[in-house]
C-alpha cells in the first residue's frame, strides 16, 4: 500500500466506527500486558491472529474476548486518545464513534464515567472532531439499554448526539427496543440501528418502521428485498455500509458480492465505513481503493460518496455546507492521477 497515495491524502468523514474495534493493536497489546492477560496471547503476533474470525458469530466471540482488556475509565481515555491519532493521521476530519458502555456494566457500573474518560480521550488529538453514539447492545435487552439512556442523557454535553444498537441481531430484533428509540428522540438525540447485517431484509423493515431510524447501519442484505432497496433510495434514508468488514464476517463471500456497486447506482444515500478497523486489518483508505479496483469505481464516483458520508452525517446544516466546501477546495481532492 502506498501511504502517501490519494486515498490516504484526500480528506474523510467516517459515521461507523465502533470505539472497542478501533484500538491500535499496539495499545490494546499494553492493555493485556497490563492485565496480565500474556498466558492468552504470548506476543503480538498471537493477538493479531486472533482477529481472524469464521463467521460473524465468532467474531463476537472475540470481540467479547477483548473487552476484558478495558476495565477502568482510564483504560477508555488511554484508547479514545490512541484512536483519535490515528484517525487525525488518515485525514480523517469528522468521526461519529460508536461506543458500548452497557458491555462494561460489570466493570464500571456507571455508563457516565465511560463517556467522560472517552471524551477525555479523544481531547487529546483536536485536530479531528469526533462525535459519540452509544450503543445500547441489544444482547443486553430494551430494559438495560432504557436505564443506558437516562444515565447518558446526563452527559450530552460530552457530545453525546445519538444512538444506536448493536450486538447479535440475530437472536434480538429491533421491535422491542421502540420505546427507547421514542425516547432518545424527546431527548433530541438521533438515531440509527444494526440491521441487514446478521440477519436478513426483516430486520431493516423493523428499524426503518419500529424504529423510525434516521440511518441503517450496514444494511447488506437489504438487496434481498427490491421493495426495500427502493423505499430505502425513494427516502434517502441514508445507510452506513462497511463492505470490507462484510466480507470479514462472512456476511458476503466476496467484495465482488457486496451490494455497494448495486445501491450507488439506484441512488441510495451511502457513506462508506470501517467498523471495527484493527479487528478487520483495513482503513477507510483501504475501502475506497477496493471499490476502485475491484468494483469499477471512478476518482468522481468516490468523491460522491465522500460527500454523502458528509451528507448523512448528523453535523447541523451549516457544518455540513462548510465542511463539503473544504473537501472540495482541498489541494489533493481534484488530483486526477491515478494510483
Amino acid at each position: 500500500m502506498n501511504a502517501s497515495s490519494w486515498y490516504e491524502r484526500v480528506p474523510k468523514v467516517e459515521l461507523h466506527l465502533h470505539l472497542e474495534g478501533a484500538i491500535p493493536h499496539a495499545a490494546l497489546w499494553a492493555l493485556v500486558q497490563k492485565y496480565d492477560g500474556t498466558s492468552l496471547v504470548e506476543d503480538m503476533a498471537a493477538l493479531e491472529q486472533k482477529f481472524v474470525y469464521r463467521d460473524f458469530p465468532h467474531f463476537i466471540e472475540t470481540w467479547n474476548w477483548k473487552n476484558q482488556f478495558l476495565r477502568e475509565s482510564q483504560d477508555f481515555t488511554f484508547i479514545a486518545a490512541a484512536e483519535a491519532r490515528d484517525l487525525a493521521q488518515q485525514n480523517i476530519r469528522y468521526a461519529e464513534m460508536y461506543f458500548s458502555p452497557t458491555d462494561f456494566r460489570r466493570q464500571l457500573t456507571d455508563v457516565r464515567r465511560i463517556a467522560a474518560a472517552v471524551r477525555s480521550g479523544l481531547e487529546r488529538a483536536p485536530q479531528i472532531e469526533v462525535a459519540l453514539v452509544p450503543d445500547i447492545v441489544r444482547d443486553m435487552g430494551p430494559e438495560r439499554g432504557a436505564v443506558t439512556l437516562a444515565q447518558l442523557h446526563e452527559v450530552c454535553d460530552l457530545g453525546i448526539i445519538g444512538i444506536t444498537i448493536g450486538g447479535s441481531e440475530q437472536h434480538h430484533p429491533p421491535e422491542p427496543f421502540a420505546p427507547i428509540y421514542e425516547q432518545a428522540r424527546r431527548l433530541g438525540l438521533r438515531t440509527s440501528a444494526h440491521a441487514g447485517e446478521a440477519a436478513g431484509s426483516a430486520s431493516v423493515w423493523g428499524a426503518v418502521r419500529a424504529l423510525r431510524v434516521d440511518r441503517i447501519g450496514h444494511g447488506t442484505r437489504a438487496v434481498e428485498d427490491e421493495a426495500l432497496v427502493e423505499f430505502l433510495a425513494e427516502r434517502r434514508i441514508p445507510v452506513e455500509l462497511c463492505p470490507i468488514s462484510n466480507v470479514r464476517t462472512g456476511v458476503v463471500a466476496s467484495i465482488e458480492q457486496h451490494p455497494v456497486r448495486r445501491y450507488f447506482e439506484r441512488g441510495m444515500l451511502l457513506s462508506i465505513n470501517t467498523d471495527d478497523p484493527k479487528m478487520f486489518g483495513n482503513s477507510l483508505a483501504d475501502e475506497y481503493r477496493l471499490l476502485a479496483t475491484r468494483l469499477g469505481f471512478s476518482r468522481d464516483d468516490i468523491r460522491s460518496l465522500i460527500l454523502q458520508g458528509i451528507e448523512s452525517s448528523w453535523l447541523p446544516p451549516e457544518r455540513k455546507a462548510i465542511l463539503s466546501q473544504e473537501f472540495r477546495t482541498d489541494p489533493v481532492w481534484l488530483d486526477g492521477r491515478t494510483e
